[in-house]
Protein backbone atom coordinates (compact mmCIF):
# COMPACT_ATOMS: atom_id res chain seq x y z
CA UNK A 1 0.00 0.00 0.00
CA UNK A 2 1.15 3.86 -1.18
CA UNK A 3 0.79 6.62 1.61
CA UNK A 4 0.87 9.71 0.34
CA UNK A 5 2.57 12.72 2.35
CA UNK A 6 0.41 16.31 2.21
CA UNK A 7 2.74 18.55 -0.19
CA UNK A 8 0.37 21.57 0.10
CA UNK A 9 2.21 25.14 0.32
CA UNK A 10 -1.26 26.88 1.22
CA UNK A 11 -4.39 26.10 2.80
CA UNK A 12 -7.28 25.48 -0.16
CA UNK A 13 -10.63 26.73 -0.04
CA UNK A 14 -13.81 24.86 -1.33
CA UNK A 15 -15.02 26.25 -4.45
CA UNK A 16 -17.21 24.55 -7.43
CA UNK A 17 -16.91 27.47 -10.43
CA UNK A 18 -16.98 27.43 -14.06
CA UNK A 19 -13.62 27.44 -15.63
CA UNK A 20 -12.74 27.35 -19.36
CA UNK A 21 -9.05 26.38 -20.18
CA UNK A 22 -7.33 27.30 -23.17
CA UNK A 23 -5.23 24.05 -23.94
CA UNK A 24 -2.38 25.71 -26.73
CA UNK A 25 -1.77 22.08 -28.14
CA UNK A 26 -5.30 21.54 -29.23
CA UNK A 27 -5.86 25.26 -29.78
CA UNK A 28 -8.68 24.97 -28.04
CA UNK A 29 -10.73 25.88 -24.85
CA UNK A 30 -12.30 23.37 -22.75
CA UNK A 31 -15.25 23.77 -20.02
CA UNK A 32 -15.21 22.48 -16.62
CA UNK A 33 -15.39 23.24 -12.94
CA UNK A 34 -13.32 24.64 -9.84
CA UNK A 35 -13.28 22.19 -6.65
CA UNK A 36 -10.47 23.85 -4.60
CA UNK A 37 -8.68 26.78 -5.21
CA UNK A 38 -5.19 28.37 -2.97
CA UNK A 39 -3.47 31.29 -3.76
CA UNK A 40 -0.85 28.90 -5.25
CA UNK A 41 -3.40 26.48 -7.51
CA UNK A 42 -6.36 25.30 -8.12
CA UNK A 43 -8.24 21.77 -8.37
CA UNK A 44 -10.36 21.06 -11.67
CA UNK A 45 -12.54 18.75 -13.30
CA UNK A 46 -12.92 18.91 -16.96
CA UNK A 47 -14.52 16.27 -19.92
CA UNK A 48 -12.22 13.16 -20.34
CA UNK A 49 -11.77 14.26 -23.97
CA UNK A 50 -9.14 16.98 -22.89
CA UNK A 51 -5.51 16.67 -23.94
CA UNK A 52 -3.18 17.30 -21.37
CA UNK A 53 -0.42 15.51 -19.45
CA UNK A 54 1.46 16.43 -16.39
CA UNK A 55 3.98 19.52 -17.56
CA UNK A 56 1.35 21.55 -19.84
CA UNK A 57 1.14 24.46 -19.56
CA UNK A 58 -2.75 25.99 -19.61
CA UNK A 59 -4.78 29.55 -19.35
CA UNK A 60 -7.49 29.49 -16.88
CA UNK A 61 -10.41 31.77 -17.54
CA UNK A 62 -12.32 31.68 -14.42
CA UNK A 63 -15.60 34.40 -15.45
CA UNK A 64 -17.15 37.04 -13.05
CA UNK A 65 -20.40 38.15 -11.91
CA UNK A 66 -21.61 41.34 -13.68
CA UNK A 67 -21.80 42.80 -10.54
CA UNK A 68 -17.79 42.15 -10.26
CA UNK A 69 -16.81 42.68 -13.50
CA UNK A 70 -18.08 46.05 -12.87
CA UNK A 71 -16.28 46.49 -9.77
CA UNK A 72 -13.18 45.23 -11.53
CA UNK A 73 -13.03 46.27 -14.82
CA UNK A 74 -13.28 42.97 -16.19
CA UNK A 75 -15.26 39.95 -17.20
CA UNK A 76 -12.91 37.54 -16.37
CA UNK A 77 -9.98 36.57 -14.20
CA UNK A 78 -7.04 34.85 -16.58
CA UNK A 79 -4.57 32.83 -14.75
CA UNK A 80 -1.61 30.53 -16.33
CA UNK A 81 -0.71 27.90 -14.68
CA UNK A 82 1.41 24.60 -15.40
CA UNK A 83 -0.54 20.80 -15.36
CA UNK A 84 1.22 18.71 -12.10
CA UNK A 85 -1.46 16.17 -11.53
CA UNK A 86 -3.74 14.34 -13.98
CA UNK A 87 -6.20 12.14 -12.21
CA UNK A 88 -8.16 9.41 -14.07
CA UNK A 89 -10.08 7.80 -11.68
CA UNK A 90 -13.22 9.19 -12.48
CA UNK A 91 -13.30 9.00 -15.83
CA UNK A 92 -16.20 6.18 -15.63
CA UNK A 93 -18.33 7.80 -13.36
CA UNK A 94 -18.35 11.53 -14.73
CA UNK A 95 -16.37 11.22 -18.01
CA UNK A 96 -14.27 13.12 -16.87
CA UNK A 97 -10.88 13.89 -15.77
CA UNK A 98 -9.49 15.86 -12.10
CA UNK A 99 -6.44 18.38 -13.44
CA UNK A 100 -4.23 19.68 -10.44
CA UNK A 101 -2.55 22.96 -11.24
CA UNK A 102 -0.10 25.37 -10.13
CA UNK A 103 -0.48 28.87 -10.62
CA UNK A 104 2.69 30.84 -12.07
Amino acid sequence: METLTEQRKCSRTQLCWPVSVWVPQANRFFNGRSSNISKVGVFITVPMTTPVQTGNVVELNFPRTTGLATEKGQFARIKRGRVVRVERNNILKGACIGLGIAFE
